[in-house]
């Protein structure tokens, strides 16, 4: 039954429908008001600390302003030039710190879409014994926090030495190579599981079809279902990418060389008791120049992104 139109013309105007859509629940002024608010606010909430950090990056001072200031009010380089030169009193160039956190997460990356993507597929295709039991086991380390897998990561790459002749010429708990690892073992559950969802929805008939021409199981893999799973496989690995980008908390506790230090160590390496002699500017400058790579990648390919982790939430 139709509500009867009210006479008030101010209860009129602020129930008019704004949305302008024909089909679905219509959408009044006032609530058209009341989310446009409360997204103002969470931008405001979100903006304030970004703006903070940007009026100090373009500062020449070198001390906290004394007043709260949002808007640059000068344009100065020398802190994004003082940090590309030498970051930190550890002699450590920013060249080095760049390769470094390249080095994890492009490695990390890729390690754990490598192995995602088959036992995805195995996860997917074959029906074995224990295979949901497994699928469990995959998505218990989600439930997790990071911080909790540590101490027995840790544990495991610190037993794994190599001595010459009594003097420990190698660790792979302080290695690169021994934090990738524990990077990838974090990140293989998700991307397991979000694999698997893409790979659900490609239809088996393709691969029964390639197999009844003569294609292999290998062949079938690499030539059919890689390719149809090229959207799920870049978003997976750019979701990693981001994260692993500024992971800090494993290399901070693993890494004890400032020659296999990462931008993300670096940065909090600015700050603390250890660290008064560094200028707020150049603190502020070197948030910016971590955060600002993913932030562009993220926004530029945002509908890819979203578009990609939705690709397996429906079966056609």
């Amino acid at each position: 039954m139709a509500a009867t139109p009210s006479s008030n013309p101010i209860v009129r105007l602020f129930n008019i429908n704004t949305s302008r859509e024909r089909g679905g629940r219509n959408l009044p002024l006032w609530r058209q008001l009341l989310i446009q608010a409360l997204c103002l606010a969470i931008a405001i909430e979100v903006m304030f600390p970004i703006m903070y950090v940007v009026t100090l990056a373009f500062s020449s001072q070198t001390s906290r302003p004394s007043s709260l200031q949002l808007v640059p009010q000068e344009l100065s380089l020398v802190a994004f030039k003082q940090v590309l030169d030498h970051p930190t009193a550890n002699p450590v160039s920013f060249a080095v710190l760049l390769r470094n956190s390249l080095l994890l997460s492009v490695g990390v990356g890729l390690t754990a879409l490598l192995i995602a993507v088959t036992a995805a597929y195995a996860f997917s295709r074959f029906k074995f014994q224990g295979r949901a039991f497994l699928m469990i086991l995959v998505f218990v380390p989600l439930l997790m926090p990071a911080v909790g897998l540590s101490t027995p990561l840790y544990l495991l790459m610190n037993s794994i030495r190599i001595f010459d002749h009594g003097k420990l010429i190698f660790n792979l708990r302080d290695s690169l190579l021994g934090v990738g690892i524990a990077m990838s073992a974090g990140a293989l559950p998700f991307a397991v599981w979000n694999l698997k969802g893409y790979l659900d929805t490609i239809p088996k008939e393709l691969e029964e079809a390639a197999k009844i021409d003569g294609a292999d199981a290998n062949r079938v893999f690499f030539q059919i279902v890689l390719p149809l799973s090229a959207p799920a496989l870049a978003v997976t690995f750019f979701l990693g990418f981001m994260g692993h980008w500024q992971e800090f908390a494993l290399s901070w506790l693993f890494l004890s060389k400032p020659g296999d230090y990462t931008l993300a160590m670096t940065l909090y390496n600015m700050t603390g008791q250890y660290a008064q002699n560094i200028p707020w500017n150049r603190f502020s400058a070197m948030a910016i120049i971590v955060a600002l790579p993913v932030a562009i990648a993220y926004i530029a390919l945002q509908k890819q992104i979203i578009g990609g982790l939705t690709l397996g939430g429906v079966k056609e």
